[in-house]
């Protein structure tokens, strides 16, 4: 928690003023008890004079009014620093998040972070408003009470300090336990997110496979497994309470039956023992909320501690400058060149072992071969979605590393394998790119994506609804928005990752065709597994085993590059293969 403080510098105010105030309602509740003593040994036993106890009784009146008010200023202020302190650490998260390069957001997982997001940021917003309200209260009733009660009878009070140092060890054996468990119930809410995500995207497939009862039992299991360690946890908080309220009571059944045979000796008041039941009462009621706290501080720092770890998590690949780079226009320098380039993802072998190539601008480059190649990872070194391990990735014979992510992104259309939509209109989806692009923009875009054919179909064009992840639209047509929304701004490069997967032959063959129509000075990446989809490109690259099997034409590769004839003639006769 101490690590999350900066989020309350501008709440310093708030975070003085608010514990000052509860501090002031805990004097006035101090004072009560030896109200409630005047009233009984002076205006009842000595004085019988009515007066004086009604003028003491408005005063408690005035006491209570005035600590209720000093009481509702401080739920205000730890509002206020509770809130504003949660929103921003959501926009910290958030912010970090997304500087974090795509190693780190794989190893810590979307589910996970969803839940740092919402539950642990709320834990910790609800720990911050707690200890504004009792962190300073609670000690000082329960120290208040200890001191008022030696200035009423000195041996007395020796109870007072011996039920203290018992519910104290009470608290800090519970506590001590505690944060484990509550580190580990997160990790376990983590897992039921994640099984929930899965199954809510993957419903259909469930259900393909009739496997909704095995999905339920993991469900179930995941569930059960949380609620063993909550119930764990649950017993050891169980205990504050009645051990706190055992040793309590046990002190003021001591503090009646010495205090009245003080008062038999003539050396206490009747109201001393009334003043001293109702200090014992007040640290009671002290120790219940400090042991509510100690259970609140112990789920916030479980969830600080999580919320750090991702603050906290460098990001592997980072802007080295924050300025865009002038760029030398070189017709003899590559649009993309490769310099043995080397790369893993930290846990094992190479990914990508000595890939050397240059593509020029303009050229149409097919990348091709069998699953799990590094297809993707190598695209992905070109937009530094990850940086290579060695060797250097150019663009206008610039090291990728070099340019602002910014500027360098600008430059490139993206349409990864994962056809991603977000909720909104099909005209904000399209304006990704460039944000001020106009209408004849996006229907230009629409039409060599060959997506316009359906999109003017429907009732509002444009303007209809995209829901969230474009679940509305079949597979095709959310591939063919998204390579809509890559061209919309003309990119100089655009990588299309496997992007034609879902679409039948003949869309195939018009898109690859208007891409050729219309795209004369882009230079155009497109993994595929399909031969006849980069037949005609300017160039193709074979992958094998992270290995650059092969590069050239396809007629070259054919004859040359075992891997590629291999793949050819599994797809096409050899009717179509010489074509």
């Amino acid at each position: 928690m101490f690590k999350l403080r900066r989020f309350l510098d501008n709440y310093k105010k708030e975070v003085i003023i608010g514990p000052l105030c509860k501090l002031f309602e805990a004097i006035l509740e101090l004072l009560v008890p030896l109200v409630m003593a005047n009233i009984i040994d002076v205006g009842i036993n000595e004085l019988h004079d009515a007066g004086y106890v009604l003028k003491m009784g408005g005063l408690m009146v005035l006491l209570a009014a005035v600590g209720l008010t000093s009481a509702l200023f401080c739920q205000y202020f730890a509002s206020k620093a509770s809130q504003g302190a949660g929103t921003a650490i959501r926009s910290a998260l958030f912010r970090h998040i997304n500087t974090l390069s795509h190693a780190e957001l794989d190893r810590l997982g979307t589910p996970s972070l969803i839940t740092r997001i919402t539950n642990d940021t709320n834990q910790v917003q609800q720990n911050i408003a707690m200890m504004i309200r009792l962190l300073t209260r609670a000690p000082f009733i329960v120290v208040g009470s200890l001191v008022m009660a030696m200035t009423i009878n000195l041996r007395l009070s020796l109870i007072f300090f011996a039920a203290a140092v018992l519910i104290g060890l009470t608290l800090w054996f519970v506590m001590t336990r505690s944060v484990p468990i509550y580190a580990a119930m997160q990790k376990k809410l983590d897992k039921i997110g994640l099984l929930s995500r899965e199954n809510l995207a993957g419903n259909r497939v469930i259900r393909a496979f009739s496997k909704q009862k095995s999905e339920k039992e993991r469900i179930d299991g995941a569930t059960a497994e949380y609620e063993k360690i909550a119930l764990r946890v649950s017993r050891l908080s169980a205990l504050l309470s009645p051990v706190t309220y055992a040793v309590t009571n046990i002190a003021i059944i001591a503090i009646v039956w010495f205090g009245a045979v003080n008062v038999n000796a003539g050396t206490m008041h009747t109201g001393d023992i009334v003043a001293l039941v109702s200090y014992m009462t007040q640290i009671l009621l002290a120790m219940i909320v400090v042991a509510n706290l100690v259970i609140l501080m112990t789920k916030g720092s479980a969830s600080a501690k999580r919320i750090n770890e991702v603050l906290e998590t460098k990001p592997g690949v980072v802007e080295t400058t924050t300025n865009d780079i002038s760029i030398k226009e070189n017709i003899e320098a590559p649009q993309i060149a490769f310099r043995r380039v080397c790369f893993n993802y930290g846990d094992g072998d190479d990914e990508l072992t000595d890939i050397d190539f240059a593509i020029q601008k303009g050229m149409t480059v097919g990348i091709i071969g069998g699953t799990g190649c590094g297809k993707s990872t190598l695209v992905n070194l070109i937009p530094r979605f990850y940086d290579a391990t060695s060797g250097t990735v150019l663009v206008d014979g610039v090291d990728v590393k070099e340019y602002r992510f910014q500027q360098l992104r600008q430059q490139m259309g993206i349409v990864p394998q994962q056809s991603v939509l977000f909720s909104g209109s099909i005209r904000q989806n399209m304006r990704w790119q460039k944000h001020d692009a106009t209408d004849d923009e996006i229907i230009r875009a629409l039409k060599i994506a060959q997506a316009y054919e359906f999109v003017e179909k429907l009732p509002d064009g444009l303007d209809s609804r995209v829901e969230q992840g474009g679940r509305n639209f079949s597979g095709g047509q959310r591939q063919r928005l998204c390579i809509a929304r890559a061209l919309v701004g003309s990119p100089k490069i655009l990588i299309l990752d496997d992007s034609f997967s879902a679409l039948d032959f003949a869309t195939d063959a018009a898109l690859r065709r208007a891409l050729a129509e219309n795209t004369q000075d882009m230079t155009v990446i497109i993994v595929t597994q399909r031969c006849s989809t980069i037949k005609n490109a300017d160039l193709i690259l074979v992958m094998s085993d992270g290995q650059l099997a092969g590069k050239g034409s396809h007629d070259e590769l054919f004859e040359t590059c075992e891997v590629y004839r291999d793949i050819c003639l599994s797809q096409l006769s050899d009717t179509e293969v010489k074509k």
